[in-house]
């Protein structure tokens, strides 16, 4: 039977160092591809608005350096997807110059190199919009696209399928560094260029991208071997404490999902309602069932990123249960006196708190309400200039201290400002473009570049 074997060597490369322990104990099996996501929307909008890496650069040198040495010593394929976090053209580059020097330093022999840029320039969209060709928010939850949300929008990128890679694939490239990609895909492509059936090989990246998130117990960048046939995908886990479970293997199919047993890419989807998981051994779990659903229409999800302002951010704590009781209208009194000075949060700044310890993280979905005994209060501000912000920061902070409740008769014990200055913060971005392209040809947007690298 045909199969193809693929080392997910990390399930966010760079975003931590790889383990070296388990990725070489992967290498040793002689895989058929060295394989790696590194980018994701998890990250937040703001490393694709800036452009800029989410993780060092020492972490990504180390990461690259293990696939590709790994790679180019068995004379295997290596495909990463969504470079440097945020998949822009810039990032690509930014890890092609990094193959480049590390295959300097290794003195390795010469190989070919594919990049795939994955940047939407705002005019093409522009473009798309006069030609009346509707750009819908994904999911239902976003209004169709506007120009007035192309013009707010500082990058963009495309989220591309298998096609770029097959491409290269065909054309001999040994390394590919690709833009913003379908995490699912970067590893379906290795398995459908292999003669592999959509089914196997686009579930096998969905089971994969994550790398060690499909094994138990929990355990960050360890590498993951997934054995790819014409009617099942087995995963492995490979470092020493972990294995492959039906429960951690189904539980993570079910990962990151609107709909638990679906997975969407833009030539379709996988359905995995039938999807049968069986322990093989005691690391591995085997998968049949998936089915593969074409997509009637193929489209490209579009990411975009605008800038919001300037930022600063300080910390109150409270432990006063009589403040507590009244923090949300004592938030409210902050409010206010910030808008006395500065007039209503509107157009020139934001004000936000976040009460940790109460419901900062799920905020109104939040289902348990117990009343906390001390919380934490982050105060946010974003404006439209450094000193705006740091000024509306600071008297939000303050205002916490000061504001004036029913029963609480003094100052004293209120809240603490656990920092004297308020911290300057990254600039504030949103993501301004979440919605789907309809395309001809998936892979009219991702120009795939060909080099030689090495002596």
């Amino acid at each position: 039977m045909k199969s193809v074997l693929l080392h997910s060597s990390n399930g966010h490369l760079g975003y931590a160092p790889t383990k070296e322990e388990s990725f070489w104990a992967g290498a040793e099996r002689k895989p058929d591809f060295y394989i790696s996501d590194s980018g994701s929307a998890d990250i937040g909008p703001r490393y694709l608005g800036q452009d800029v890496p989410a993780s060092p650069r020492k972490w990504q040198k180390h990461d690259l350096r293990l696939m590709l040495l790994a790679a180019r010593r068995q004379n295997v394929p290596m495909i990463i997807g969504s470079a440097s976090d945020r998949g822009s053209n810039q990032a690509v580059d930014y890890y092609v110059e990094l193959i480049h020097e590390i295959a300097r330093e290794e003195s390795l022999a010469p190989f070919r190199l594919a990049y795939i840029y994955s940047g939407i320039d705002k005019s093409l969209l522009q473009a798309k919009l006069r030609a009346g060709i509707r750009v819908a928010g994904l999911g239902g939850v976003r209004n169709d696209l506007t120009p007035a949300d192309i013009d707010a929008t500082t990058n963009i990128v495309g989220v591309m399928g298998v096609d770029p890679y097959l491409e290269a694939l065909d054309h001999g490239a040994e390394v590919i560094i690709a833009g913003r990609s379908s995490d699912t895909c970067v590893f379906a492509a290795a398995a459908l260029w292999k003669g592999l059936p959509a089914a196997t090989s686009y579930y096998a990246g969905k089971a994969l991208e994550c790398s060690s998130f499909c094994a138990e117990p929990y355990g960050a960048k360890e590498t993951i071997l997934g054995t790819v046939t014409e009617n099942s995908v087995t995963l492995e886990a490979m470092a020493d404490f972990q294995r492959c479970t039906p429960a951690s293997v189904a539980g993570h199919a079910m990962y990151e999902r609107a709909n638990p047993f679906e997975e969407v890419f833009p030539r379709g989807k996988i359905d995995m309602r039938e999807c049968v998981y069986t322990r093989v051994s005691e690391k591995a779990t085997e998968v049949r069932g998936m089915k593969f659903v074409p997509a009637g229409t193929i489209t490209i999800k579009l990411e975009g990123s605008g800038l919001v302002g300037a930022r600063r951010a300080t910390l109150v704590g409270i432990r006063d249960p009589l403040v507590i009781a009244q923090l949300d209208a004592g938030i409210e009194w902050a409010r206010g006196e910030v808008a006395k000075e500065y007039g209503p949060a509107d157009g020139e700044y934001q004000l936000y708190y976040h009460v940790f310890g109460r419901n900062a993280v799920m905020q109104d979905h939040e289902p348990n309400r117990t009343p906390p005994h001390e919380v934490g209060v982050l105060v946010e501000a974003v404006a439209n200039t450094e000193q705006l912000a740091h000024e509306v920061g600071l008297m939000g902070a303050r205002g916490l201290f000061y504001a004036r409740t029913k029963e609480v008769k003094g100052t004293a014990g209120a809240a603490t400002i656990q920092f004297a200055e308020v911290m300057r913060c990254e600039p504030a971005y949103t993501w301004t473009i979440n919605h789907l392209l309809p395309v001809e040809d998936p892979k009219e947007l991702f120009p795939v570049t060909y080099t030689t690298v090495g002596k």
